[in-house]
């Protein structure tokens, strides 16, 4: 697994990182899952540690997760890159949140901690207030508790605020084919973050649509229930999923984080040299563009504002 420059903080990033929603387990999503608990999540941090990964990522809101990846990454924590997150809005809760982040994580200290999810510009504006989590943030950031800070988002709207207000480090941004293909979506914030320096990670990249309504996609529910849209088929779809990750890569991320599944987890990571060394080719574009029909009607889109 080859190294990439993570933006402007002098880190080292592996090019696929692990997403800390593989290690949840019981349920998530409404699903029960088979095969999950603490030795599946040691067995998948193993596996990620083997090929290569140095950056593991992780979150309160991914259900016991932070439990299970902490007690995955004893003995490991100094050769690694931990990234956290916190949901909260205010500087109470955000506190609270990560004291119990770092006791589960087993650790004093983040390498990266993010605002999570930060959905709209009154979202932004409500973590800037004089009891916002930004003011927890920056005391982290002060006493080296989070060496690094970054937010993630689905909304472009939000993401180009978030970075008007503060100098964030990182950015978590969904590099959709479909979404930036039908409606050019996270180019403005791509050009932004680069201006700026931040690292980009890409996320929802092996997002084939949403979910649509109806039965019919209950199979895809249950076949990925830490997943909250349709995946590529890792199996059926290699092409279209190899495809849309390159289409990834060429919009200009410095790592990927696959989708919770971790079949998928581990496609990425068997296929990095696919996906980042060979460059997006016209044969890539003319499948994507041959697909983006069948699924417009269902695009991946949540909390979305222009």
């Amino acid at each position: 697994m080859r190294m990439r420059d993570f933006g402007s903080t002098g880190l080292k990033v592996s090019e696929i990182i692990y997403g800390g929603i593989v290690a949840t387990m019981d349920r998530y999503n409404g699903y029960t899952y088979q095969d999950d608990g603490q030795a599946a999540s040691d067995r998948d941090v193993a596996y990620a540690l083997d090929a290569g990964i140095n950056y593991f990522d992780v979150a309160p809101k991914y259900g016991n997760a932070q439990e299970m990846l902490g007690n995955s990454l004893r003995g490991v924590r100094e050769r690694i890159i931990l990234a956290c997150k916190t949901e909260m809005r205010d500087y109470d809760s955000a506190a609270r949140a990560a004291e119990r982040s770092l006791k589960l994580l087993h650790t004093d200290h983040f390498d990266i901690y993010q605002i999570h999810a930060l959905c709209n510009e009154g979202d932004v504006r409500r973590i800037f207030e004089s009891d916002g989590a930004m003011k927890l943030v920056e005391e982290l950031r002060r006493s080296g508790t989070a060496r690094h800070v970054g937010f993630t988002t689905h909304s472009e709207g939000a993401a180009l605020t978030a970075m008007d207000l503060y100098d964030f480090e990182s950015v978590m941004l969904p590099a959709n084919w479909h979404m930036n293909m039908a409606i050019g979506y996270g180019d403005r914030m791509l050009k932004k973050a680069k201006e700026k320096g931040m690292a980009v990670i890409g996320m929802k990249s092996m997002v084939e649509r949403g979910f649509r309504p109806g039965p019919e996609d209950d199979v895809f529910r249950r076949k990925w229930p830490k997943c909250w849209c349709k995946l590529f088929d890792e199996e059926t779809q290699a092409d279209l999923l190899l495809a849309a990750l390159r289409f990834a890569v060429a919009q200009g991320i410095d790592t990927l984080v696959p989708a919770g599944d971790v079949e998928h987890f581990r496609f990425a990571v068997e296929h990095a040299d696919e996906i980042w060394a060979t460059p997006l080719s016209e044969a890539d574009m003319a499948l994507l563009r041959a697909h983006l029909p069948s699924v417009e009607d269902a695009l991946f889109m949540p909390e979305y504002d222009r």
